[in-house]
């Protein structure tokens, strides 16, 4: 690949990058004050995790200016700063159940499809980065992609609780969230640690 792709391709992933952390961070925004108006345990979760997917696409962008030898290193990071919504969830959840009512089923149906197309958009962008197996760029793909599973709970929950109303669909859907993130935490740090394997074997070649 000559110098000229090389450099093309890199810009190419910043300006994809740019833009997904963008759409993350408005939703956060949008989707915290539903949370709040609505009292939402899966919807503030769910928020943070946009808030978490920024973070992660500035972390991936900034692992271009530094060694190929230290980006293991940064992976790692970003397994924690995934696991974070999931963490997040659970306390939540526990606050919840201290003071118990249910959330508004409409609403929480309606802000769970906004995050969803959000997401889907994210992933489509991403979707470039889905077979490669460098942990620093295919954390933003597994993310985003682990977030349409944790939208479809929350639609999910928020049509069980138009027939039913009841605080345990939106429960359910937030220990949902910390399981699929703590999923995609953990194919971060394999491949982080095989990357690592791997940098350490080539020094003592």
């Amino acid at each position: 690949m000559s110098v000229g792709k090389k450099s093309g391709n890199i810009i190419s992933v910043r300006g994809t990058l740019i833009i997904v952390a963008l759409l993350n961070l408005a939703y956060f925004f949008i989707e915290l004050f539903a949370a709040i108006k609505i009292n939402s345990v899966s919807l503030f979760a769910d928020s943070i995790d946009f808030l978490e997917d920024t973070f992660v696409n500035l972390l991936i962008l900034f692992s271009f200016l530094i060694s190929s030898t230290l980006r293991p290193k940064l992976s790692k990071i970003l397994v924690i700063v995934i696991l974070l919504p999931g963490l997040t969830a659970l306390w939540a959840a526990w606050e919840q159940i201290v003071r118990p009512l249910p959330p508004e089923a409409f609403k929480l149906t309606l802000v769970g499809f906004g995050a969803l197309l959000t997401n889907i958009t994210c992933t489509i962008i991403l979707m470039k980065f889905r077979k490669n197996n460098k942990s620093i760029t295919k954390a933003a793909f597994l993310s985003a992609r682990s977030d349409l599973f944790s939208n479809f709970t929350i639609i999910i929950a928020g049509l069980i609780i138009m027939i039913h109303p009841s605080i345990w669909p939106d429960l359910i859907a937030a220990v949902l969230i910390f399981s699929i993130n703590f999923d995609a935490a953990y194919k971060v740090y394999k491949i982080a640690n095989t990357e690592d394997k791997k940098h350490f074997k080539n020094r003592c070649l």
